[in-house]
């Protein structure tokens, strides 16, 4: 039995956030685009295609989660430092690009503005893109190691 490592820990993270967004995009996507789409407009086709577009959202983060699990059971697919290095890296790009898209509502939010409030589920969505982009671009450095 092997010992469970911090590294370990973090791919189960990324596995359950990923399985997470999986669980609300694709299965419950008519919550999904709830969250999103006032109350007044939720009677229009927007609704509809939005809820829609979930299945697409959905799709990639469940493959990320499988791909996660999949490195959690059988981490000797990626054996060398530098392989699991650029995985990392490229789940903490994962993380910070929802991470970004997230940045410019909420800061309109500030102003009053913003298409989708940042905040409760969006808010927690948010926060914890932020945290597990930095926890996987941290991973990636230390894997990486001095260069």
């Amino acid at each position: 039995m092997r010992t469970v490592t911090a590294y370990d820990v973090l791919i189960l993270a990324n596995a359950i956030w990923f399985g997470l967004a999986f669980h609300l995009f694709w299965l419950r996507r008519q919550v999904f685009a709830k969250i999103l789409v006032p109350a007044p407009h939720r009677d229009t086709p927007v609704m509809a295609i939005l809820a829609e577009s979930g299945k697409f959202l959905g799709g990639f983060n469940g493959a990320l989660s499988l791909l996660k699990i999949t490195i959690l059971v059988q981490p000797a697919l990626f054996p060398a430092p530098l392989s699991q290095a650029t995985l990392y890296a490229f789940f903490a790009v994962a993380h910070g690009s929802q991470f970004a898209g997230n940045v410019p509502i909420a800061l309109q939010n500030r102003r009053g503005g913003g298409v989708w409030p940042v905040k409760g589920l969006m808010g927690f969505i948010f926060v914890t893109d932020f945290t597990l982009m930095i926890a996987n671009a941290v991973a990636a450095t230390l894997m990486a190691g001095p260069t």
